[in-house]
């Protein structure tokens, strides 16, 4: 199946309208890859029966937000970015009576337990994690903790290179072909539905962590979650974002200093 600029936007349109959810701003490439895999996932041949499908059927409205919104995730992704952390930010954030993280597009939340772990570690146990998805069957997802086991053996290997002080396995239990991170790693995590594109601030956080989600934006989408991030951190609070996202094209990239070039760590600074 095929999809018309007009079609989309058409489409994108109608469902903001009818469901909420505001995907106009999303990179017009990826938005449109993402429709026509839907619609070959689910046989559906022509842009008619779609737009029938989706204002009529919600239980495939869901899956619709599964597929064309961005759940690609893993524990201790790129290990040099929670080196960076530890040794980075982390000794600053020990320093506050607590401190408050936000991870934005959380995914199923393998990359927050990743920070829990991490915390642990470091023993900076009076901390909140935020945790928030546009979608809430992967926020579901992230607040089981649960995940396959055929997925650990990579998952060690990225810890190990994280330079984690303890066995992986530690942190989780092996229940057959499934594994379950341990009750005490999700203590100090909140779960909850949030979307960047159309609700605002709701706390004010020394960490802002959102990896890979700018890059599935267009430029004034990417400005207006820019904003929402300076506006929700706290004085000298960091911005961590993902290994192909700056700020340096932003207007705002001068309210920040760069902490890591590399891992893209950012300071607010006024």
């Amino acid at each position: 199946m095929e999809i018309t600029n007009i079609e989309k936007n058409e489409l994108l349109g109608l469902v903001k309208n009818l469901y909420g959810y505001d995907f106009l701003g999303y990179s017009e490439a990826s938005i449109k890859r993402r429709i026509i895999r839907f619609c070959d996932i689910h046989k559906i041949e022509n842009y008619f029966d779609l737009r029938h499908h989706l204002l009529n059927e919600p239980e495939l409205f869901s899956d619709f937000v599964l597929q064309v919104t961005v759940n690609i995730t893993e524990m201790f992704r790129d290990p040099s970015f929670f080196i960076a952390l530890k040794e980075k930010v982390l000794p600053s954030l020990a320093t506050y009576p607590h401190c408050k993280i936000w991870h934005a597009g959380c995914s199923t939340g393998e990359e927050v337990y990743s920070m829990a772990i991490l915390l642990r570690e470091q023993h900076l146990t009076r901390a909140t994690i935020f945790a928030t998805d546009i979608n809430a069957e992967v926020v579901g997802h992230a607040r089981e903790a649960t995940y396959s086991s055929k997925l650990m053996k990579a998952y060690t290997a990225n810890y190990i290179q994280a330079q984690g002080s303890h066995a992986f396995s530690d942190y989780y239990t092996a229940n057959y072909d499934m594994a379950i991170m341990n009750s005490p790693l999700k203590k100090n995590i909140v779960f909850s539905v949030h979307n960047l594109v159309s609700d605002g601030s709701f706390n004010e956080f020394n960490l802002i962590v959102c990896r890979n989600v700018l890059i599935y934006f267009n430029k004034d989408l990417q400005e207006h979650v820019i904003k929402l991030f300076y506006d929700s951190l706290s004085p000298l609070g960091y911005l961590a974002l993902g290994p192909k996202e700056s700020l340096f094209f932003s207007k705002y990239r001068d309210k920040f200093e760069v902490v890591d070039k590399h891992e893209k760590i950012y300071r607010k600074i006024e």
